[in-house]
């Protein structure tokens, strides 16, 4: 099949299509097809290269595609020791093997190595994964490293400008030197691109040895006090007004919760329903039409009747 000259402003690309359905990002996606894994209308699709529409239906290993839900974010507390893949070849256990089982199918938003821990956001949508790693989008990722070796603010200095890492220059590289403990200090980075290890490389440039990392921060997204091995949704509200920019996140998908009604509306008046959800009239009498339910007066006093206040005193 031949890339589609579709003027369609509803069409897109098939890859975009699976990342934004959540079923892989748009790289992963393509190496779907070129698998031969994707069909477009019954048709085995061989490229990448293909538009498709709201019309055209998708299997992906012969399952229909399912409905695209609304983007969701997560923030998870990696632990160390697990791996950020889907599929290891060495066996190791990976973050989505240790994820909470109600969660749907996700992706990760980049990754954190073996040994890293810390903030890894988790999305079920390919695209919005694919706009937060875009160095473009800028945003930056923050950390927390011990390092075994001794070092000066002046030194951590000369990284603000970049540094060539294997001959790639890499984006400015902001570190604070926190603390000096034994033989180890602590070390805050903020590094905007991401590249692999390259918090680790930058430090061993300066002749510091890391012997833990922790992500702190994604952008406008902190880890917090969010326990070890913990999940918790990012709301919908906060993830629109964060990222709304980025990628389209429909109204709808803001669960705002029913806020209670005002004194002296119908919806207040709850404990005066009948079973049927219906407002509970006042009943008449058969003979003399009185109503049954109206409000009695108040009981008359019995004479003789201690009355409130002060006792009376005899003159």
């Amino acid at each position: 099949m031949n890339d589609q000259k579709n003027t369609n402003p509803d069409s897109e690309r098939i890859a975009k299509r699976l990342a934004r359905a959540g079923v892989a990002s748009r790289r992963e996606a393509e190496r779907m097809i070129e698998a031969g894994r994707v069909k477009v209308n019954g048709r085995l699709l061989t490229t990448p290269a293909f538009t498709v529409t709201a019309k055209d239906k998708i299997e992906v290993d012969n399952e229909p595609l399912a409905p695209k839900e609304p983007p969701r974010l997560w923030r998870y507390h990696k632990p160390p020791g697990l791996i950020t893949t889907n599929k290891d070849e060495r066996g190791r256990r990976t973050v989505f093997e240790a994820l909470p089982e109600h969660l749907p199918r996700v992706i990760s938003v980049g990754r954190l190595d073996l040994t890293s821990e810390g903030l890894l956001l988790l999305t079920n949508d390919g695209e919005l994964a694919r706009q937060l790693e875009l160095p473009s989008t800028a945003w930056s990722r923050r950390y927390r490293a011990r390092a075994y070796g001794k070092t000066t603010q002046e030194k951590l200095d000369t990284l603000k400008d970049g540094i060539e890492i294997d001959g790639v220059k890499t984006g400015p590289i902001e570190a604070t030197l926190e603390s000096e403990k034994g033989d180890n200090v602590w070390v805050e980075v903020m590094i905007r691109e991401g590249k692999n290890r390259e918090v680790r490389r930058a430090l061993e440039t300066l002749d510091l040895q890391v012997n833990r990392l922790i992500r702190t921060s994604y952008g406008p997204f902190q880890l917090l006090d969010l326990r070890r091995g913990a999940v918790e949704e990012v709301k919908a509200k906060v993830l629109r007004t964060q990222a709304g920019h980025l990628i389209d996140i429909p109204l709808e998908q803001d669960r705002h919760k029913r806020k209670p009604p005002r004194r002296g509306t119908h919806a207040s008046a709850k404990a005066r329903t009948d079973s049927s959800g219906g407002a509970k009239k006042p009943t008449t009498s058969a003979k003399s039409g009185a109503v049954q339910n109206a409000k009695r007066p108040p009981p008359k006093k019995k004479a003789g009747a201690r009355r409130s206040g002060p006792p009376r005193t005899r003159k």
